[in-house]
């Protein structure tokens, strides 16, 4: 089935303990496309600026990412963000962030992406992400993502989205602030009966994620990895990887939704053994098919 996601198509700079890159491909909508591919026909909604470098876009077509949806403003720069991680990965400074044309898109479906059974809506606007679902011809499954910020300063904004998805993707401490709990599987039931979620995933970084879904809690554990070059994007391409597969089985029961997050997982996991989308981008089916095997066996207990 055919899957859809609306996001940020961005120019990153990145500095780790590992080394650093500049004017790399990167963005919230890119993370999740290039681990989603694998899995489902994946339609990108976006937008770029008159700089926006060909071999990128060429990058994205050569994977099979249809780019009907991603907007060129010609006399616009693209979104730009500079960050730097340090030896405790989990501590990331923004240095320096340019939104330039994304500060004010307005996503735009064409016609062919409004049937779309799945849609995930990036890192965004609540307004914005609304926006999509106006233009949806159906009622496909939807997720999201949100953040802190947008919780602090769009609270009445992101309530209503909240009641007209499917499903939410946040980490421990958005969770902690959008329920007003200190423990964790208390602000996850508050989440989901306050906004009659089907699905709400509570990301814990290196501790895996959480699960609710169907009255059931599920916590499941990341991948063991000995070399973190660069974390960035893993969260959006653990999305990538579970609306991928539950795009590709067209099911959203909780025995396919918890394989969704075992394939979020392993997508999420190359995410960080590179510099941007360079680890993701090179991927090899074959690759995330053997590292999905070893996590099966991780969670087998006899």
């Amino acid at each position: 089935m055919s899957l859809v996601v609306v996001g940020s198509v961005a120019i990153d700079s990145i500095k780790t303990p590992h080394g650093e890159v500049h004017d790399a491909l990167g963005g919230s909508a890119v993370h999740f496309v290039l681990a989603s591919r694998f899995f489902a026909p994946t339609r990108l909604v976006g937008v770029v600026g008159g700089d926006f470098p060909d071999k990128y876009r060429q990058l994205l077509s050569d994977r099979g990412v249809d780019l009907a949806g991603l907007e060129t403003v010609a006399n616009g720069e693209s979104f730009r963000w500079s960050g730097e991680y340090f030896d405790d990965m989990n501590q990331r400074e923004t240095l320096s962030v340019d939104l330039n044309v994304f500060e004010s898109f307005q996503p735009k479906l064409p016609e062919d992406y409004r049937d779309a059974s799945f849609v995930f809506l990036a890192n965004g606007a609540p307004s914005t992400q609304a926006s999509v679902l106006d233009q949806m011809s159906g009622k496909p499954f939807v997720m999201a993502d949100t953040m802190d910020l947008w919780i602090r300063i769009a609270h009445g904004d992101l309530e209503e989205l909240l009641r007209r998805i499917d499903g939410l993707v946040l980490n421990d401490q958005e969770a902690f602030l959008l329920s007003d709990c200190r423990n964790l599987v208390q602000a996850g039931r508050k989440i989901v009966d306050r906004y009659d979620l089907a699905i709400l995933v509570i990301k814990k970084g290196e501790h895996g994620c959480l699960i609710f879904r169907g009255g059931e809690e599920i916590n499941l554990p990341a991948l063991p990895l000995g070399d973190v070059v660069d974390p960035t994007g893993a969260g959006d391409s653990f999305a990538g990887g579970l609306m991928g597969h539950l795009a590709r089985e067209n099911r959203t029961d909780v025995e396919t939704f918890k394989r969704a997050v075992a394939w979020g997982t392993v997508q999420a996991s190359f995410c960080c053994e590179g510099f941007g989308v360079d680890r993701v981008a090179r991927l090899e089916w074959a690759e995330s098919e053997k590292r999905y095997r070893r996590y099966q066996s991780m969670l087998q207990i006899g």
